[in-house]
């Protein structure tokens, strides 16, 4: 059944809300709808949620959505979807239901476990096959903790009666029937998190199943981020289900980061920043993790290497919250206008520690180089910047991983409509920073890949077109201000280190 609709449906599925949002062939939003669903925190570190009010949700703002454009499943081409990543979710297949809350990518449970599954390799047991550190973080321990605390769950999984899916998963089957004749199957992006699948077989790797203890049968087909899976039923009735893929991966396709040392960076509460690496899957000994960046079809995988930073927007939020030098996010910038450079003071947000590329739990948060020549207005460039540099780190680490060259960055969330940051951003890369005009790039990207398989765009040429730039910032800074600038840098993160003694309370 081919469909002739004008417009794709993108339904992102994300950690604390579901929207859908309708495409038009330019790339541009016709409609959108948003609803919210419940936050579970059963345990200190315990992070759920109820998989069925999700599906609930999907359908609402699909139905909503629709409404608002005034639109019908004729008007409809294709259906792509992304989601929040790692979420795991073990439902019975006969009856649809859930056998438990959906464990979600944030939730810690299952620390100890993982230290226990790593016996004596460690988090490192399973890198080379997955790209990924053995961590709570991922599906596969998730799965396992299921499978030992759900009372014969264990038995019913190897009988055949249980599947497991990430919310893409979860999503697709209920789309396609559910019960009726659901299509159980994943993308490579969003199986590239469990740490179930091989990087370079890009299948389910038996040996890694084994040692985890977790029977085959519960899997999904994978499959790539852009083909036909099968179709809806319900609203959607005969629209073609045709694309997958984790929100990160999302984004960098709706960002056409398509050739290798190309791009994105998502400026949130932390940041997410992605490097195509072209078909190579590059290990990372930096601190960085290995990911599928997506597939189309039949071609080859294009990977990529993802480096996340903890503090970012977060660290805008504390200046305005607990210090109260600024009373909206929006102010900060206004502030640092006020002064030409930080007055030598550095600010390193290692909060609850350093992520990427030092992983250092002893580390903690400073302000360093105060002289009394230093203002609020100082310290509002130095915050900014520390977002700036930690950008420039996590590059660096994913240069010294893959001998791939940054070309440009292109940005996207709500940090991006801060002029100065993104100015400062491309000052301390030395390469261009881009912001698109659609803001929407998560939604856009898995719309992109269901237009693809389907052919209501040909190419990713035709995709690239799309790409409109809203605003651009080149690099303005003198090399040698920039190395000076980079120094004094390195030099305040090492003040972080060791403050906290690994056997006692803290310093």
């Amino acid at each position: 059944m081919t469909s002739t609709g004008q417009y794709i449906v993108a339904i992102d599925q994300g950690t604390t809300s579901s929207r859908c949002i309708v495409f038009d062939a330019d790339g541009r939003i016709v409609a959108v709808e948003q609803q919210e669903h419940r936050q579970i925190f059963p345990q200190p570190g315990w992070v759920e949620h109820d998989a069925t009010e999700i599906w609930t949700r999907v359908r609402s703002v699909v139905t909503e959505a629709l409404g608002r454009a005034e639109l019908t499943r004729d008007d409809i081409h294709a259906i792509g979807i992304t989601n929040q990543r790692e979420t795991t979710v073990l439902w019975d297949r006969h009856t649809g239901l859930p056998v438990h809350h959906a464990i979600v990518w944030q939730d810690t449970r299952t620390e100890a476990l993982c230290r226990e599954l790593g016996r004596n390799v460690g988090k490192d047991r399973f890198r080379r096959e997955t790209g990924l550190p053995l961590a709570s973080y991922f599906a596969a321990p998730k799965i396992r903790w299921l499978l030992d605390r759900v009372e014969g769950l264990r038995e019913r999984a190897e009988a055949g009666d249980i599947l497991f899916g990430t919310m893409d998963t979860w999503v697709i089957w209920n789309l396609t029937g559910g019960v009726d004749g659901g299509v159980h199957v994943t993308d490579v992006t969003n199986a590239s998190r469990t740490l179930l699948m091989n990087l370079h077989t890009l299948e389910w790797d038996a040996r890694i199943l084994e040692s985890l203890d977790i029977p085959a049968a519960i899997l999904p087909e994978i499959r790539s981020s852009a083909e036909v899976y099968g179709h809806a039923v319900g609203e959607l009735a005969g629209v073609p289900v045709a694309a997958a893929l984790g929100d990160q991966q999302a984004a960098l396709f709706g960002q056409t980061c398509f050739d290798a040392g190309e791009a994105k960076s998502t400026y949130g509460t932390g940041t997410f920043l992605l490097l195509n690496t072209g078909e190579k899957a590059v290990n990372s000994y930096h601190g960085m993790l290995t990911t599928v960046g997506y597939r189309i079809g039949e071609q080859k995988p294009v990977y990529a290497l993802e480096g996340s930073i903890a503090v970012t927007g977060s660290l805008v939020q504390w200046l305005r919250d607990q210090l109260g030098v600024i009373s909206t996010a929006a102010e900060i910038e206004t502030l640092a206008e006020t002064v030409q450079d930080n007055g030598g003071a550095y600010i390193v947000p290692a909060f609850s520690g350093l992520f990427a590329p030092y992983w250092r739990d002893d580390a903690r948060g400073v302000i360093t180089g105060l002289t009394r020549y230093v203002t609020k207005g100082h310290l509002a460039r130095a915050v900014l910047e520390a977002t700036a540099w930690q950008t420039r780190e996590v590059v660096d680490a994913m240069a010294r991983d893959s001998a791939v060259t940054l070309t440009s960055l292109r940005v996207d969330g709500g940090m991006t409509s801060n002029n100065l940051l993104m100015q400062t951003i491309a000052d301390v890369l030395d390469v261009p920073v881009e912001r698109p005009l659609v803001a929407e790039t998560t939604a856009l990207g898995a719309a992109y890949a269901a237009g693809l398989a389907t052919g209501f765009w040909p190419d990713l040429d035709t995709l690239r077109g799309n790409w409109h730039r809203a605003a651009e910032w080149s690099p303005r800074m003198d090399r040698e201000t920039r190395e000076r600038e980079h120094r004094n840098w390195l030099k305040a993160v090492e003040r972080t280190l060791g403050w906290v003694d690994q056997d006692g309370p803290e310093a």
